[in-house]
């Protein structure tokens, strides 16, 4: 009886540790590969959102027309802080787009952390023109 408890509980571990180091790896594979949707803490601009805002400029087409609203991007931020890649979700037109896509352009990131390493990530940003 002793044995079989023995064995039972030799399996037990060797799965448990088997199952851990498989999740580890598969974490590891998201973070090399792809950008993660949510993060530990998620990027945040080095200056702060505020500088970003004070930069973006409304268009003299949406003046004329009174265009407003809100015009929602997708900020991909890698590991360094920078960003890979901007696109549009939703826009307005008359310019916002282009105007929000240039306000964030060349701005750097303290960049998304999960599990105490720095990850890309997707950052979805509304930018309201009024």
């Amino acid at each position: 009886m002793k044995k079989i408890l023995i064995i039972t509980a030799i399996m037990s571990l060797i799965f448990a540790i088997t199952h851990l180091y498989a999740r580890y790896d598969g974490v590891k594979k998201i973070q090399q590969d792809e950008y993660l949707d949510f993060a530990e803490e998620m990027p945040a601009p080095v200056d702060g959102w505020e500088a970003v805002y004070k930069n973006i400029k409304v268009p003299d087409m949406a003046k004329r027309m009174n265009v407003k609203g809100k015009v929602f991007l997708m900020l991909y931020v890698n590991e360094e802080g920078d960003i890979d890649d901007i696109k549009v979700i939703k826009g307005i037109g008359a310019g916002c787009d282009e105007a929000a896509v240039e306000a964030f352009k060349n701005v750097k990131f303290n960049p998304g952390k999960s599990g105490g390493v720095y990850v890309k990530t997707k950052l979805s940003i509304p930018v309201i023109f009024k």
